[in-house]
């Protein structure tokens, strides 16, 4: 059975990723109404079952980013199973993977075989270096691709060590990319590329690497190499984090001549406007360590509330920086429905993030979190595949499934 909502209804996804680059991918699509169905190892799983926080022996990440997906086991090293994958192609319109490269080759499940079978197959292939190349063989997560991309080298102060973010957001980073990606393949199959599929190439590093635009343009034409800041920019000021008096903190972008006239006025320093050490944001960066002294002494005499009363009253950017107990309680994320709650026959209800962009006329929806694995088996194998009850079984005893 194929969902019924959302733009993406009709489109047919096998999720054959492990952990969280692809099947995130896979995730975005199934939220936007695509069928995807999750293939996992029949007695290992994905890694992500394991991953904490657990309720009841069931991982809060795994509720997540198996949403909306239909759940069967198959074992792809096999040949039984590769026969079925095989099968199972000839009305996919994307495979997605995150194995090492030469996985799929080994198992006899390359693009040249499944094409044959499905030419209008696109085939996303997320790695971490990229499916050729001297590192193409590494092994690659995230924190490592993170890592050579060359963002925690400018990330973190100039006295501590560089920072990685305490999320995997080199995988989730990549997983837009690769959402995006596939859009781009079928609008290519089906209005310029004759009916054909295509396969993308996409690894961690690169998905990484392609969100610093300034920094190779900086570095060939003038040599600059950026380096650690903590929370400001080396382009704009002012540009940081403040404390409030009640140990809250607060961000503030203000580079352009008219926001930081706003926060000028909203600070009762109204002549800073004027000041030529200010006046205009090459200059406030230059002076960025007296501008911050003066934003600070302002902020760190007030709470919170009454800082932002002042701000939105004055129109500056700015917000607190929440954590998720605020966010909880934001009024703006209610109203936006950023949250929202969800039946789950594992954890019970549960409040979950909403699905992302909103969409006018054919909106995405939540309709299930992660089921149990192989929930989905004999819907798939016997209803849609027309798999006998007793190969099924068969199946079942050697492993297969």
């Amino acid at each position: 059975m194929t969902n019924n909502f959302g733009p993406l209804s009709g489109l047919k996804v096998l999720d054959i990723g492990t952990t969280i680059a692809g099947p995130m991918t896979a995730t975005f699509l199934a939220e936007f109404g695509a069928e995807v169905i999750k293939i996992e190892h029949p007695e290992k799983g994905d890694d992500l079952r394991s991953w904490p926080p657990m309720k009841n022996d069931t991982s809060l990440w795994w509720k997540m980013t198996a949403r909306n997906k239909k759940l069967i086991t198959l074992n792809l090293k096999k040949e039984e199973g590769q026969s079925i994958f095989k099968e199972m192609i000839k009305d996919t319109d994307v495979v997605i993977e995150n194995f090492r490269p030469g996985t799929l080759e080994k198992w006899n499940l390359g693009y040249d075989v499944l094409s044959k079978i499905n030419p209008g197959l696109v085939l996303l292939r997320i790695s971490g270096y990229g499916q050729d190349g001297p590192y193409s063989k590494k092994p690659g997560y995230g924190t490592i691709a993170e890592g050579i991309s060359g963002i925690p080298s400018f990330t973190g102060f100039p006295d501590s060590p560089p920072t990685l973010s305490s999320f995997p957001l080199a995988d989730v980073v990549t997983s837009l990319f690769g959402t995006s990606s596939i859009m781009y393949a079928i609008y290519n199959k089906e209005h310029k590329g004759n009916g054909l599929g295509e396969v993308i190439d996409l690894s961690l590093y690169e998905a990484m690497f392609r969100l610093v635009d300034p920094l190779v343009i900086g570095y060939d034409q003038l040599g600059v190499v950026k380096t650690r800041n903590g929370n400001r920019m080396e382009e704009a000021a002012p540009r940081n984090t403040y404390q409030t008096i009640d140990d809250y903190w607060v961000t503030i972008s203000a580079s352009s001549d008219a926001t930081f006239k706003r926060l000028s006025i909203a600070i009762e320093k109204p002549e800073l406007i004027y000041d030529e050490r200010f006046v205009k944001n090459p200059e406030r960066v230059k002076n960025v360590e007296q501008l911050d002294t003066i934003i600070e002494n302002w902020i760190s005499k007030r709470k919170l509330d009454d800082i932002m009363d002042v701000f939105d009253y004055h129109g500056v950017v700015a917000g607190p920086i929440n954590d998720i107990k605020m966010i909880f309680e934001n009024e703006h994320f209610k109203f936006r429905e950023n949250i929202i709650t969800v039946m789950d026959n594992t954890i019970g209800k549960a409040k979950v993030q909403n699905v992302v962009p909103k969409f006018s006329r054919a909106p995405g929806k939540v309709s299930h979190l992660g089921l149990e694995k192989g929930a989905n088996n004999k819907d798939v194998f016997c209803t849609d595949l027309g798999i006998s009850e007793e190969k099924y079984k068969y199946l079942i005893k050697n492993k297969i499934i």
